[in-house]
């Protein structure tokens, strides 16, 4: 059967065999009807293959450790169970017990990966029409083996106690930020100087100008230590105002930072970063982690905890004194507030939106009484950890 012509001008033809007339026929007639709908089917094209296509330019923009999690986990995983099977004879019966059997021994999460790695291989495939269909986007991914990363977050007093223990130490001001706005680690990490800003006039001013004795003192979400630069989803990019205690932990934060500068001397090197080792480079989450560890150690608490419990600790005690779901994600930058399941384990999520040109007043509990009306007992929970 003739397909046209290469490029180079030669016939393109497509053979088929069998062992018999009527299974030969039989071929030449699903090839008919492949071509006649638009696809060109390459022999022997595998999903192995499809899947080599796909990592080949579908990971543009990730972050190195998401491609190393693509390629050296779950593409391999996938191809185990799947690498030889012919993407023209690929059904969703073959996709489902797959995927099963790689849920019988890693997370969910995990299996969910797998699943949306293997839709957008076909789905590249399809649209390259090397297939009539993706199959792999009919079957539901199945829960995996285990419970997965457990979340969890921190009770009223252990809260305080642990801005307590945190009390002189580098890492304080990085902890009450995130303990009283919500902040993702990775946005917390990123937050420069210059978007530490106060009211002043009516417009924003850098707290570097500005100074710290202003009635309102705000971040901009902006940024974040992911790939690219930009935060998590759109919806992540907000403004929040800052409570008093976070004002007064980011002035002395500054000052110890600017002690830092002078003992460095040289070996500054100035990312206008307000959370920097001890030479301005960028924070490690590694470091950071350590770091956290101690505090939590000093603070009776153990050595279990890790910073983005934090966030988790934020969402969960607005979320037990009553702050509906929709403010919380409103205030935690999140973008889909009917997703429960997020909520489940820590409670709730919570964000304020903002453009860039938009603004809250600086006290935590007036933050929410903004959007939820000021309910007594979440000013109650604030003003205890403000005070704290």
């Amino acid at each position: 059967m003739s397909l046209g012509f290469s490029p180079s001008g030669t016939r393109i033809r497509k053979k088929v065999s069998g062992r018999t007339k009527a299974e030969v026929r039989g071929k030449l007639r699903e090839l008919h009807k492949r071509v006649e709908g638009g696809l060109r089917p390459r022999r022997r094209y595998t999903v192995g293959d499809a899947l080599d296509d796909w990592l080949a330019v579908g990971l543009d923009g990730l972050s190195a450790r998401t491609v190393s999690l693509y390629r050296d986990t779950i593409a391999r995983a996938l191809r185990e169970e799947l690498g030889t099977v012919k993407l023209t004879d690929l059904t969703a019966g073959d996709v489902q017990v797959a995927l099963a059997a790689m849920a019988s021994r890693v997370s969910t999460r995990t299996a969910q990966i797998a699943h949306n790695v293997l839709v957008r291989a076909i789905r590249q495939a399809e649209r390259d029409d090397l297939v009539g269909r993706n199959v792999a986007a009919l079957v539901k991914p199945p829960k995996g083996h285990g419970a997965g990363r457990p979340s969890k977050s921190l009770t009223l007093e252990q809260a305080v106690s642990l801005m307590a223990a945190a009390r002189g130490t580098r890492l304080e001001a990085y902890i009450v930020l995130s303990l009283l706005t919500g902040l993702r680690t990775e946005e917390v990490r990123t937050l420069r100087w210059d978007h530490a800003v106060a009211w002043v006039r009516g417009q924003w001013q850098p707290v570097a100008e500005a100074g710290f004795d202003q009635e309102t003192v705000a971040v901009f979400v902006w940024r974040s230590d992911r790939a690219g630069g930009d935060t998590k989803t759109p919806e992540s990019r907000r403004t929040l105002a800052l409570p008093q205690r976070c004002v007064a932990a980011l002035r002395e934060h500054r000052v110890r930072q600017a002690e830092d500068r002078l003992a460095a001397g040289a070996l500054w090197q100035d990312h206008g970063l307000v959370f920097a080792p001890a030479v301005g480079t960028p924070q490690d989450d590694h470091n950071v982690r350590r770091q956290f560890r101690v505090i939590t150690e000093a603070a009776g608490l153990g050595r279990t905890w890790v910073p983005r419990e934090l966030r988790h600790t934020f969402v969960s005690l607005l979320s037990a004194h009553g702050v509906p779901v929709e403010a919380i994600a409103l205030l935690a930058g999140h973008n889909q507030t009917g997703r429960r399941n997020w909520c489940t384990g820590i409670r709730s999520c919570l964000r304020l939106p903002v453009a860039q040109r938009s603004w809250t007043r600086s006290s935590a509990d007036t933050m929410v009484s903004i959007v939820v009306g000021r309910p007594s007992s979440v000013v109650s929970v604030l003003s205890s950890l403000n005070r704290g």
